[in-house]
């Protein structure tokens, strides 16, 4: 009997592996990253695992470029992450930092700036403050954690706070 919460990992064959994740690819844009994390945690050798990484890109079921523009599309869009976070969370999922940079490099700067103001606006209405200084402190430390560098936080944070003071 077997302990409590301890479960058998279940090792696929290659061919079972490449089955699985043409299936996955199928649904939703995979990296090659998240397909070798897949295949280590299924137990296919790992011998095998780059033939059948070659396999899905050759079959074009997994692109690390389409997966890194609609990545980068989504979490700008739906999260407004800005240009460190999404450069951070490329590279942990596995994408060449070449690629990274190219998708990056393409991004519209003025979207960027836009997005980022409307986030700013929405947290500035949810933040309870007593000075100037506390709410621009607290607007600064939002816009870093979004992934966005200093310089553009601050310009964005010191208009709207010349906005509201007008």
């Amino acid at each position: 009997m077997l302990p409590k919460g301890l479960k058998i990992k279940r090792t696929k064959t290659p061919e079972q592996a490449l089955a699985a994740l043409m299936r996955l690819a199928a649904r939703s844009e995979k990296s090659s990253g998240d397909a070798l994390r897949l295949m280590q945690n299924w137990g296919v050798e790992p011998s095998a695992r780059q033939g059948v990484l070659q396999r899905l890109r050759d079959n074009k079921f997994i692109d690390d470029r389409r997966y890194a523009e609609a990545f980068v599309r989504d979490k700008m869009r739906f999260s407004g992450w800005g240009a460190f976070k999404l450069r951070a969370a490329l590279r942990n999922k596995g994408i060449a930092s070449e690629i990274v940079e190219e998708v990056l490099h393409s991004l519209d700067r003025g979207d960027m700036t836009d997005r980022l103001r409307d986030r700013l606006e929405r947290k500035m209405q949810t933040t309870k403050y007593t000075s100037r200084y506390e709410l621009k402190t607290k607007l600064m430390r939002y816009g870093a954690s979004l992934g966005y560098d200093f310089e553009s936080v601050g310009d964005v944070v010191d208009a709207l706070i010349t906005d509201i003071e007008e």
